[in-house]
């Protein structure tokens, strides 16, 4: 028995395979676009089914569109929110640069099971996609998926990283650890200061992603072909994104200009931006935790991070800093999404964005993977990591920068030759200071007390 059956479209007849819901459009797809195998995110896909589900009722309250096909419409994309059929969406990221491809995709398998379901002729484009265009549908649905993945998943993830960052500060904030700079021994603060600074960048990216989140639930459905809306009622606009709106539960309206929102990508490199400075924020972070994990022996050794897996192949024992790495790889990722989402966005030429599906693709794997790492961090590297006082302790006594406290006493150049002395013979500063200034070692005790230089201030 054939495997395939014949599929007409504008362009003629094809073969497609039997059982598959799709039609020609999807399968032209198919074979002329063999590159990557990589294929759009289900958050996109979950995306264009409720765009679709809403575009039904829209056209069906305005009158366009009878109540059973609408039904059968909204009925059929259920299906695919709730995770069915996933495997009927092949067509590769690297396709028509409108994403015409996937949005003629969608249309097909909808229009399929709402044929299947009502026993109506449901068309891909007169029903499913009335009233739609690829170019409003795409843009629409790469708002729309990174308005729900952050809502639901990143911000969530952030304020999680937070809270876990607030709670090990509480835990072991009161140690004092050496402070560095240029890598380089510098004054003491404590781990309450380090990990406050962590949790102000990552509170500071949670905030900046808020507000992007205003430009990005402004939607171009309604704009159609180039913006001006043909072959959309007018009133279309405004009822899609109310009826969008209450089944994902985020408040999306119509943009302003349609020509912006169709034309251009600029709200999603702007976001792409925000999440480039959230990836620098958790490569900051991820690498502080390899340096103070450092060792155990020949390296700083100030905390232990949990053991998770064995490190090496051939050394036994040997245990690595694996959430840092892994988060610090999430980052570069997200970079390099970044970079890509920059190059893309500029590819508006006049009243179309042609690089949209490779758009959608990296945005929201830098959403997914930075949801993740978020999480990771949280749980199993900041939650949990041990202080090593001892190892605290030992480079405090001999950090000769300490002497800086003696500066307004004794001045810059006297205590830089106290801080070289004591750096050159391994000495504590104190012993040093003692010998070469007038003050009794009580006085030292006091002024060089490495808890009491946390606080600032003049001696």
């Amino acid at each position: 028995m054939s495997q395939t059956r014949l599929e007409k479209d504008s362009m003629g007849t094809l073969e497609v395979p039997k059982d598959a819901l799709y039609k020609a459009q999807t399968q032209r797809a198919i074979n002329n676009f063999p590159i990557s195998n990589l294929t759009l995110p289900t958050s996109f896909i979950h995306a264009l089914a409720y765009i679709k589900q809403a575009a039904a009722q829209t056209n069906s309250s305005l009158g366009h569109l009878p109540a059973d096909k609408a039904d059968a419409i909204i009925k059929a994309s259920h299906l695919i929110i709730d995770g069915n059929h996933l495997d009927q969406f092949p067509v590769d990221v690297f396709q028509t640069g409108s994403g015409t491809s996937t949005n003629m995709n969608t249309n097909e398998v909808i229009a399929s099971l709402a044929s299947q379901i009502s026993n109506l002729t449901i068309h891909a484009n007169d029903d499913v996609n009335m009233g739609q265009s690829s170019n409003d549908v795409i843009p629409t649905a790469i708002h729309a998926s990174c308005a729900m993945q952050i809502t639901y998943q990143l911000l969530p993830a952030l304020k999680h990283l937070s809270q876990s960052i607030s709670d090990k500060s509480d835990a072991v904030g009161k140690h004092v650890k050496t402070g560095r700079t240029h890598l380089m021994d510098a004054m003491p603060i404590t781990f309450s200061q380090t990990l406050g600074s962590w949790q102000a960048q990552i509170d500071h990216a949670y905030h900046n992603i808020q507000l992007q989140l205003k430009s990005v639930c402004k939607l171009a459905q309604g704009g159609t072909a180039v913006g001006t809306g043909i072959n959309a009622d007018p009133n279309f606009a405004k009822l899609f994104n109310k009826e969008l709106s209450n089944s994902v539960g985020i408040e999306f309206s119509p943009s302003s200009n349609f020509f912006f929102s169709i034309g251009s990508q600029d709200s999603i490199v702007n976001l792409s931006g925000t999440l480039k400075t959230l990836a620098v924020a958790i490569m900051k972070i991820a690498n502080d935790l390899r340096w103070m994990n450092s060792g155990p022996l020949a390296g700083l050794g100030e905390i232990e991070l949990q053991a998770l897996q064995p490190g090496s192949s051939i050394m036994p024992g040997k245990v690595n800093p694996v959430v840092p790495e892994a988060a610090a790889m999430v980052s570069a990722q997200v970079i390099g999404n970044d970079a890509t989402i920059t190059i893309a966005g500029q590819s508006g030429n006049f009243e179309l964005n042609v690089m949209l599906p490779i758009i959608a693709y990296n945005i929201l794997q830098s959403i997914e993977i930075l949801s993740n790492i978020s999480h990771l961090l949280a749980d199993k590297a900041i939650s949990n990591f041990k202080i090593n006082e001892q190892n605290l302790k030992k480079a405090l006594a001999k950090n000769p920068i300490l002497v800086t406290a003696l500066n307004p006493i004794i001045g810059y150049e006297e205590a830089a030759k106290i801080a070289k002395l004591a750096y050159q013979q391994g000495r504590p500063i104190i012993e040093v200071a003692k010998e070469h200034t007038q003050l009794s070692e009580e006085e030292l005790k006091t002024l060089l007390d490495p808890e009491k230089l946390t606080r600032g201030g003049l001696s």
